[in-house]
Protein backbone atom coordinates (compact mmCIF):
# COMPACT_ATOMS: atom_id res chain seq x y z
CA UNK A 1 0.00 0.00 0.00
CA UNK A 2 1.27 3.33 -1.16
CA UNK A 3 1.65 6.41 2.00
CA UNK A 4 -2.21 8.13 -0.04
CA UNK A 5 -3.83 4.68 0.19
CA UNK A 6 -2.72 4.29 3.86
CA UNK A 7 -3.72 7.40 4.76
CA UNK A 8 -6.99 7.26 3.04
CA UNK A 9 -7.52 3.86 5.03
CA UNK A 10 -6.81 4.95 8.14
CA UNK A 11 -9.25 8.27 7.86
CA UNK A 12 -12.02 5.50 6.19
CA UNK A 13 -10.83 3.63 9.41
CA UNK A 14 -11.68 6.78 12.11
CA UNK A 15 -14.86 7.31 10.44
CA UNK A 16 -16.52 3.90 10.29
CA UNK A 17 -14.71 2.40 13.48
CA UNK A 18 -14.08 5.53 15.98
CA UNK A 19 -10.54 5.60 17.62
CA UNK A 20 -12.20 3.57 20.63
CA UNK A 21 -12.85 0.01 21.92
CA UNK A 22 -14.23 -0.89 18.25
CA UNK A 23 -11.06 0.13 16.58
CA UNK A 24 -9.03 -1.80 18.83
CA UNK A 25 -11.03 -4.64 18.67
CA UNK A 26 -10.59 -4.53 15.07
CA UNK A 27 -6.52 -3.65 14.99
CA UNK A 28 -5.85 -6.48 17.00
CA UNK A 29 -7.80 -9.05 14.59
CA UNK A 30 -6.36 -7.85 11.80
CA UNK A 31 -2.40 -8.35 13.92
CA UNK A 32 -3.02 -11.51 14.55
CA UNK A 33 -4.18 -12.16 10.75
CA UNK A 34 -0.62 -9.99 9.45
CA UNK A 35 1.33 -12.67 12.23
CA UNK A 36 -0.60 -15.81 10.81
CA UNK A 37 0.98 -14.26 7.33
CA UNK A 38 4.37 -13.62 8.65
CA UNK A 39 4.69 -17.36 9.86
CA UNK A 40 3.25 -18.44 6.36
CA UNK A 41 5.69 -16.40 4.63
CA UNK A 42 8.45 -17.88 6.15
CA UNK A 43 7.44 -21.79 5.63
CA UNK A 44 9.78 -23.53 3.22
CA UNK A 45 8.57 -26.75 3.27
CA UNK A 46 6.07 -27.05 -0.15
CA UNK A 47 3.84 -29.77 1.50
CA UNK A 48 3.42 -27.69 4.82
CA UNK A 49 3.32 -24.29 2.49
CA UNK A 50 0.21 -26.18 1.21
CA UNK A 51 -1.54 -26.94 4.55
CA UNK A 52 -1.32 -23.66 5.88
CA UNK A 53 -2.53 -21.82 3.10
CA UNK A 54 -6.37 -22.63 2.86
CA UNK A 55 -6.20 -22.23 6.18
CA UNK A 56 -4.55 -19.23 6.06
CA UNK A 57 -7.34 -17.62 3.51
CA UNK A 58 -10.03 -18.84 5.67
CA UNK A 59 -8.52 -16.68 8.38
CA UNK A 60 -8.61 -13.55 5.78
CA UNK A 61 -11.62 -14.29 4.73
CA UNK A 62 -12.75 -13.10 8.76
CA UNK A 63 -11.48 -9.91 8.51
CA UNK A 64 -14.39 -8.02 7.05
CA UNK A 65 -16.90 -9.99 9.18
CA UNK A 66 -15.10 -8.85 12.28
CA UNK A 67 -15.11 -5.14 10.25
CA UNK A 68 -18.61 -5.08 9.61
CA UNK A 69 -19.51 -6.08 13.63
CA UNK A 70 -17.05 -3.85 14.59
CA UNK A 71 -18.68 -0.76 12.14
CA UNK A 72 -21.89 -1.95 13.43
CA UNK A 73 -21.32 -1.33 17.14
CA UNK A 74 -19.56 1.62 16.40
CA UNK A 75 -22.37 2.99 14.43
CA UNK A 76 -24.98 1.95 17.65
CA UNK A 77 -22.60 2.17 20.41
CA UNK A 78 -20.31 5.23 19.86
CA UNK A 79 -16.59 4.59 21.34
CA UNK A 80 -14.08 6.98 21.28
CA UNK A 81 -12.46 5.76 25.01
CA UNK A 82 -11.88 2.34 26.04
CA UNK A 83 -15.40 1.96 28.27
CA UNK A 84 -16.70 -1.10 27.61
CA UNK A 85 -20.62 -0.32 27.46
CA UNK A 86 -22.27 -3.02 29.94
CA UNK A 87 -24.98 -4.31 27.17
CA UNK A 88 -21.61 -4.94 24.33
CA UNK A 89 -19.65 -6.53 26.64
CA UNK A 90 -20.45 -9.89 25.76
CA UNK A 91 -19.66 -8.63 22.34
CA UNK A 92 -16.59 -7.20 22.70
CA UNK A 93 -15.40 -10.34 24.76
CA UNK A 94 -16.00 -12.30 21.91
CA UNK A 95 -14.12 -10.00 19.18
CA UNK A 96 -11.32 -9.69 21.89
CA UNK A 97 -10.96 -13.53 22.11
CA UNK A 98 -11.27 -14.01 18.49
CA UNK A 99 -8.25 -11.63 18.15
CA UNK A 100 -6.08 -13.46 20.46
CA UNK A 101 -7.50 -16.71 19.45
CA UNK A 102 -6.27 -15.63 15.68
CA UNK A 103 -2.64 -14.86 17.46
CA UNK A 104 -2.13 -18.26 19.28
CA UNK A 105 -3.34 -19.85 15.51
CA UNK A 106 -0.24 -17.83 14.42
CA UNK A 107 1.58 -19.41 17.65
CA UNK A 108 0.72 -23.12 16.74
CA UNK A 109 1.58 -22.57 12.72
CA UNK A 110 5.02 -21.53 13.96
CA UNK A 111 5.53 -24.42 15.78
CA UNK A 112 4.41 -26.55 12.89
CA UNK A 113 6.99 -24.81 10.76
CA UNK A 114 9.50 -25.73 13.91
CA UNK A 115 8.14 -29.34 13.32
CA UNK A 116 7.13 -29.23 17.05
CA UNK A 117 3.89 -29.30 16.43
CA UNK A 118 0.80 -30.63 13.52
CA UNK A 119 -1.13 -28.63 11.47
CA UNK A 120 -3.91 -30.17 12.83
CA UNK A 121 -3.64 -27.60 15.95
CA UNK A 122 -3.41 -24.62 13.64
CA UNK A 123 -6.46 -26.39 11.65
CA UNK A 124 -8.22 -26.73 15.70
CA UNK A 125 -7.41 -23.02 16.30
CA UNK A 126 -8.75 -21.64 13.16
CA UNK A 127 -11.67 -23.21 13.68
CA UNK A 128 -12.21 -21.70 17.60
CA UNK A 129 -11.90 -18.18 15.72
CA UNK A 130 -14.41 -19.11 13.36
CA UNK A 131 -16.69 -19.75 16.07
CA UNK A 132 -16.13 -17.16 17.70
CA UNK A 133 -16.65 -14.71 14.54
CA UNK A 134 -19.62 -16.30 13.61
CA UNK A 135 -21.35 -16.10 17.44
CA UNK A 136 -20.42 -12.24 17.65
CA UNK A 137 -22.08 -11.84 14.14
CA UNK A 138 -25.26 -13.63 15.28
CA UNK A 139 -24.76 -11.28 18.80
CA UNK A 140 -24.38 -7.89 16.82
CA UNK A 141 -27.54 -8.82 14.77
Amino acid sequence: MGLFSELRQARRDDAELGKGLWRRAHDRFRRGLDRFHQVLDGVTDDSLYDELLPIADELAGLLPRVRAVCVTAQRTTPSEGLDIPPELAPLHRLLSRAGNDLATAAQAATMTRLGTSDVDSVRRRAAVVGALVAEAEALSR
